[in-house]
């Protein structure tokens, strides 16, 4: 082949090329197999190969191979790279545009109305072409000056190394968008990070901007990260935002145009943001808000820029899940089972539209690796319905007014001394007497996993304890619509609904009466477990309280410890005289409806069990066992070589350490969400 038949072959192989890659990770469509694809860039290759002279920036051999750098070079922007102020709730979103009404004449604010799209959480990068070549790519930096960063941004396949349908005028174009990673290529590296023994990647949007500032091209390519961009800089002839994101894909740009609207007015853009809000799972992305522009351009550029934020635009995010706050004090509650625990009282502070003023800190150990001090400037985190967690202390933010918290010797509440158990990191209340653990008992006695008494909250549990009207649950079922009128506030249709809700509740499954027990170590699992070694009926409760360890340790979920504690429960006297007192009061333990082997409809887990650790973001702990179970899987308390998977969350515990010493594979959240569907 001669030099004009290699250049004739690799122009049109580069274009062909282009063209699939385009379809491929832009249009998400495909014509031929990425074999085929891949035939055609060695045949390119091979050509270069053959007359180096031929090779240039754009060809998509050119993606990688690059040597790695020794650092990153600074590059100047033509035009600053703005950032965003936000707006977290609707006041917020009106206060932005009453505040820039008042640049404006009342013809322009007639002409206002606005663009809405997904805000990426991601890094943001400049692209600069030349003759419609990719010239230069650089991350925002400080708004004026960023790191060049082309030869990683190469590597991304979604990016073209050249436009598509560049100005005629060969004119300078200049883009912006996001480097991002899907949650696809997310769990696949987290995957791999668990194969390595590493740990896993906090967050999708932290790992791509590491990834964008590797030295070396070749750890950039084997993230395979995504782009999207958003902003035409270069004046093509748009007059409102919304051109500009109908141009960017003429020029070969991926964008979210199908995932954004115009919006003529706020209450548009307030639908628009909670329709992400409660849709976000559906986006191949992370999203933590919406950027909304008014879209004139001339508007848009009359309100000009405060501080390093253009007015003219906003992100208006979802509820926060982290927040800053200031520990005002540490106080130590006592749980069910003796356990004390403490609790960060705080200046209040919203997180996911919810108002906080107390997060947990676990334990003494907890304090400790914290470093946390009474008046301490915070990070405050919020998963769900999970209780919240001081994240991080912010010792810069110190006074010298702080104070060291100091742990108490005897219980808050009964004022025995406290204990700390063998091989335990909890200090505990061991008197069984303890008001503090009879009321947290109590509360768990009627809480939805248990006896599921609708109506009876804590507050409630609290006004008949402190009135007297009971004294332990089995009092409960006594209780008359009379009885309830001395509550102040309770009318007659209040007391009628929780007498009624009481009684609706005689009846109870086995496994959800050994669990409203709470004998020590014994959790929903384990009480499954037992019901279904035992019988799910009244017999199985009789045959239970006649087992010993050695029988009780056969069970799967009970090891020697749990077994002890269940032997310790029903050999306890009190113990016994409530099991008779609910019996007298007309509790009864009903027959399961369905086996425990065939639990829901789908047997898609069928033979799969599973443990939790650490604090999920979509789902509660509880929702993800019975969405599990739903779909024929098992769930454990314990990890043992027996397990299929640990599924991990937030702040997960020392489950994870010993699921990798056992070679148990380990779901980060997103995948597990995919494999429940």
């Amino acid at each position: 082949m001669t030099r004009a038949q290699a250049s004739q072959r690799i122009g049109k192989l580069k274009k062909l090329i282009n063209h699939h890659r385009y379809l491929y990770h832009v249009l998400d469509r495909e014509e031929i197999s990425a074999a085929a694809l891949d035939s055609l860039k060695k045949e390119l290759f091979d050509l270069e190969q053959q007359f180096p002279g031929l090779i240039t920036v754009d060809s998509p051999t050119q993606r990688q191979g690059s040597q790695p750098l020794v650092k990153f070079v600074k590059v100047r922007h033509e035009t600053a790279m703005l950032s965003f102020t936000d707006a977290f709730s609707e006041p917020d979103l009106r206060d932005w545009l009453e505040r820039n009404e008042k640049l404006l004449t009342g013809e322009e604010k007639k002409r206002i109305d606005f663009y809405c799209e997904p805000k990426l959480d991601g890094l943001a990068i400049e692209l600069v072409y030349e003759k419609g070549i990719l010239k230069t790519g650089s991350t925002r930096g400080d708004g004026r000056w960023g790191e060049d960063v082309t030869q990683n941004l190469r590597t991304i396949e979604s990016l073209p190394l050249s436009l598509e349908n560049p100005p005629a005028d060969s004119r300078r174009v200049i883009v912006r968008g996001e480097v991002i990673i899907t949650k696809k290529q997310f769990i696949r590296i987290n995957q791999d990070q668990v194969k390595r023994s590493l740990a896993p990647f906090a967050n999708p949007r932290n790992l791509a901007a590491g990834s964008i500032r590797q030295l070396d091209p070749q750890v950039t390519a084997a993230r395979r990260l995504d782009v999207n961009l958003y902003d035409l800089v270069t004046d093509l002839g748009q007059k409102t935002h919304e051109q500009k994101h109908r141009l960017l894909p003429a020029l070969g740009f991926k964008t979210n145009n199908q995932y954004s609207r115009r919006c003529s007015n706020l209450e548009g853009v307030i639908e628009f943001r909670d329709y992400w809000r409660k849709n976000r799972e559906q986006l191949p992305y992370e999203i933590d808000g919406v950027v909304v522009t008014i879209n004139d351009n001339q508007i848009f550029e009359k309100l000009g820029i405060v501080g390093k934020a253009p007015r003219g635009a906003v992100a208006f995010k979802f509820p926060l899940r982290q927040a800053t706050s200031v520990v005002q004090d540490v106080v130590f509650q006592v749980g069910r089972t003796g356990a004390l625990t403490p609790v960060a009282i705080l200046e209040p502070v919203s997180i996911s539209g919810v108002t906080i003023s107390r997060a947990t800190l676990h334990n003494q150990d907890e304090i400790k690796k914290l470093g946390l001090k009474i008046g301490d400037s915070v990070i405050i985190g919020r998963a769900g319905d999970v209780i919240p967690d001081v994240i991080r202390v912010l010792p810069e933010l110190r006074t010298g007014r702080e104070k060291n918290i100091i742990h108490p010797r005897v219980c808050p509440s009964c004022q025995n001394e406290l204990v700390r158990p063998e091989k335990e990191i909890v200090w505990r209340c061991p008197n069984t007497r303890c008001p503090s653990r009879s009321r947290k008992n109590f509360y768990h006695f009627v809480s939805r996993a248990a006896f599921d008494i609708v109506g009876l909250g804590p507050k409630i549990v609290d006004r008949l304890l402190d009135e007297n009207l009971v004294q332990d649950p089995g009092d409960l079922f006594l209780l008359k619509e009379g009885d309830l009128f001395a509550l102040e506030r309770f009318g007659e249709k209040s007391a009628q609904n929780l007498v009624a809700s009481i009684q609706s509740r005689r009846k109870i499954t086995f496994s959800r009466f050994l669990y409203a027990l709470a004998p020590r170590h014994v959790g929903a699992e384990t009480a499954r477990a037992l019901a279904e070694h035992f019988g799910p009926s009244a017999d199985g409760l009789e045959k239970l309280k006649k087992s010993n360890l050695e029988e009780l340790q056969k069970i799967a979920d009970v090891g020697p410890i749990v077994a002890q504690s269940i032997c310790e429960y029903f050999s306890n006297r009190a113990n016994l005289a409530f099991l008779a007192k609910l019996k007298k009061a007309g509790v009864q333990i009903k027959n399961e409806k369905r086996s425990f082997s065939s639990r829901g409809q789908s047997e898609g887990l069928r033979g799969l069990t599973f443990v939790l650790t650490g604090s999920l973001e979509s789902l509660t702990r509880e929702q993800a066992k019975e969405k599990i179970r739903s779909l024929g899987g098992d769930v454990s308390e314990s990890l043992s070589s027996k397990i299929n998977y640990l599924v991990v969350g937030q702040n997960p515990g020392s489950k994870l350490a010993r699921a990798r010493r056992l070679g148990i594979r380990v779901l980060a959240e997103p995948e597990f969400l995919k494999m429940i569907g």
